[in-house]
């Protein structure tokens, strides 16, 4: 399995990622947390903020779009190989893992540690150290 090497599309997606966690935090002072953001959207009683949540979602999946039509990347060229069961597990599993760890890789990655948060530091080195064994298993192992 060989990996497209893509350092200028890869900067420029980080820089719009670290921009739009700026822009949230500066103008409505949230933090870019996609997995709470969501979770709020969804909850039964939501705390009446709701539309801001809702535009991130929707902006999220628009900006892929945008990009499809842009020709920037290809979606078909994005593969998923768990499907049914396989793939509702791992979903589950991740909910569970950004319950668990009081976020996800968006709100502790990018925002928590722009903001030296040690429960980021301590995250993110774990999201990392489990996704180089993941990387070397699949690819080393199996």
């Amino acid at each position: 399995m060989a990996t497209e090497f893509t350092p200028v599309a890869s900067l420029l997606g980080g820089l719009l990622i670290g921009l739009a966690a700026v822009v949230l935090m500066i103008g409505n002072g949230r933090i870019a947390g996609v997995s709470g953001i969501l979770a709020s959207a969804l909850a039964a009683r939501p705390d009446g903020n709701v539309a801001w949540r809702w535009a991130f979602i929707v902006g999220i999946f628009a900006g892929a779009a945008l990009a499809a039509a842009a020709g920037v990347y290809d979606p078909d060229s994005v593969r998923f190989p768990a499907t049914g069961f396989l793939a509702a597990a791992a979903g589950l599993l991740v909910g569970i893992g950004t319950s668990v760890g009081g976020g996800c890789t968006s709100g502790h990655g990018v925002c928590g540690m722009a903001r030296l948060s040690r429960r980021s530091l301590a995250a993110t080195g774990v999201f990392m150290l489990v996704a180089f064994a993941v990387v070397f298993i699949t690819r080393h192992i199996m």
